[in-house]
C-alpha cells in the first residue's frame, strides 16, 4: 500500500509543480486503506512484477501529457 501524500508528492515531484492541498477529515465512503490482490494474474500470467511508484506513476504521467499533448511548463 502507498499512502495517499506519498502518491501525491511522486505526482508532485515528476510535474514539478506543488498540489493545493485541501486537508479535510474522512469523508462518507472514504476508506482507511486498500489493498490489491495479484494473484489472479500471477496465475494467469505466471509472473507477479512489482513496479515502483516513483516509476509507474511516472511512466503514466508521461504517457497522459503525450497523448493529450499537454505541456509540462
Amino acid at each position: 500500500p502507498v499512502k495517499l501524500l506519498d502518491f501525491i508528492e511522486v505526482i508532485e515531484e515528476k510535474l514539478g509543480k506543488r498540489a493545493v492541498r485541501n486537508m479535510m477529515p474522512m469523508q462518507p465512503g472514504d476508506v482507511p486503506s486498500t489493498f490489491s490482490d495479484m494473484s489472479y494474474f500471477a496465475e494467469r500470467f505466471g509472473s507477479q512484477d512489482r513496479v515502483q511508484i516513483e516509476e509507474g506513476v511516472g511512466k503514466f504521467i508521461d504517457w497522459y501529457l503525450q497523448y493529450y499533448g499537454v505541456e509540462n511548463s
